[in-house]
């Protein structure tokens, strides 16, 4: 895949008269996994959604490959961004397999029909996520965490350089959450893509990123790598809490402890 970085300048966003990002600039280089940390309604979701092209900013600018954002095509897009978002409804009977080959969709002619290439590409999405053994349920009959798992095939179908995640395992269990973040931290490692992915848990963002990025009112307020980014400070100031962070032995990643009670 050829190599994707953002370069976001002076961005500003309000839904009505309530701003939500102001004056924000930020780049994103290749080949990293970013991390999104902050608490509920610093913008981090909305960042995203400026990042994918579904909002347009009310001041500033976001280019991606040195392009406008705003110059791409919504096919063409949908060829280097994908994204997993927070709550994905399925109100028709599709089933998994359906599902996870939309995301073909950007790459199949006008009324072209799904190739046998399209087709195994879906079926390697689905088995990386551990799914393949119910791709003909339909997902109507699923779970919540089973459609989110679905979700996650789906982008990764779609083969883009860059993948979103906004909150995409809040609702899975730890196995599944690894699983899915273990994928995209190979994309990153094998294939020089980009993840940037919104995250509440401190711990498995220490453990998965390059790159934290702390996000308060609508304003970054700390990023850079996560051994320099990740300190009681950051964490203090953006969060309103006590903790410590410090190399855990079985893990060998930083791991965050926190103050508990009064």
């Amino acid at each position: 895949m050829a190599e994707a970085g953002f370069a976001i300048e002076k961005l500003s966003f309000a839904y009505g008269e309530k701003t939500v990002l102001e004056d924000l600039s930020l780049k994103l280089a290749p080949g990293r996994f970013y991390g999104l940390v902050g608490p509920n309604g610093c913008g981090k979701s909305t960042l995203l959604d400026l990042l994918m092209g579904n909002h347009h900013p009310a001041a500033g600018t976001v280019r991606f490959n040195n392009r406008p954002l705003a110059n791409y095509g919504r096919r063409e897009l949908a060829r280097h961004l994908a994204l997993v978002p927070q709550d994905f409804a399925i109100h028709f009977a599709f089933t998994v397999l359906e599902v996870v080959l939309m995301g073909r969709h950007p790459y199949l002619p006008r009324f072209g029909a799904v190739s046998a290439t399209d087709l195994a590409i879906a079926e390697q999405a689905m088995a990386a996520i551990g799914i393949e053994h119910f791709q003909n349920r339909l997902v109507t009959e699923l779970s919540g965490g089973e459609k989110q798992r679905v979700v996650v095939a789906r982008a990764l179908a779609q083969q883009t350089p860059v993948l979103m995640l906004d909150e995409a395992t809040s609702n899975l269990d730890i196995n599944h959450t690894m699983e899915i973040f273990n994928v995209a931290q190979k994309r990153v490692q094998a294939q020089g893509d980009t993840v940037i992915a919104v995250i509440h848990n401190l711990n498995l963002a220490a453990a998965y990123c390059d790159i934290m990025i702390f996000m308060n009112q609508g304003r970054i307020s700390a990023t850079g790598p996560t051994h320099e980014t990740l300190t009681p400070r950051n964490i203090g100031e953006v969060f309103g809490v006590e903790s410590r962070v410090a190399l855990d032995e079985f893990s060998n990643k930083l791991q965050v402890s926190f103050h508990y009670g009064n």
